[in-house]
């Protein structure tokens, strides 16, 4: 199974997420939106798989300071239009895995979509 996580490195959550996953002893590919920026096509599948709302950090500064007309009338495509000029909206960290991504960090849903045991879920080794 290949695993890729997609976030911003200095995120808080994404740091946490990285290390359960390392903590696991599992291989992951790390894809930062600051450096790699981030495709349509992609941000569309998953918008189709989680929705579009899911995926849109409406809590972070980035969002906060856009204009208000960037705000108004908010739907599939203009959030993914969004989301492609300010990668920084997209909620993180994204975790895919196959299926649908895990949109954030809960060690329970990366546990049970890695196929790991519970012991995974408050960080314990389980290799």
């Amino acid at each position: 199974m290949t695993i890729t996580i997609y976030g911003i490195k200095a995120c808080d959550t994404m740091k946490k997420a990285r290390a359960w996953l390392d903590g696991q002893g599992l291989a992951y590919a790390f894809h930062d939106y600051k450096t790699q920026g981030i495709d349509r096509v992609r941000l569309e599948k998953w918008a189709g798989q989680v929705g579009w709302e899911t995926l849109l950090n409406r809590a972070g500064t980035t969002f906060r300071k856009l204009p208000d007309a960037d705000k108004q009338g908010l739907d599939a495509a203009k959030a993914i239009a969004l989301m492609l000029a300010h990668p920084s909206l997209i909620k993180r960290p994204v975790l895919d895995a196959g299926g649908a991504p895990i949109i954030g960090f809960k060690p329970e849903l990366y546990a049970a979509r890695l196929g790991l045991s519970a012991a995974a879920i408050d960080g314990t080794h389980v290799m």
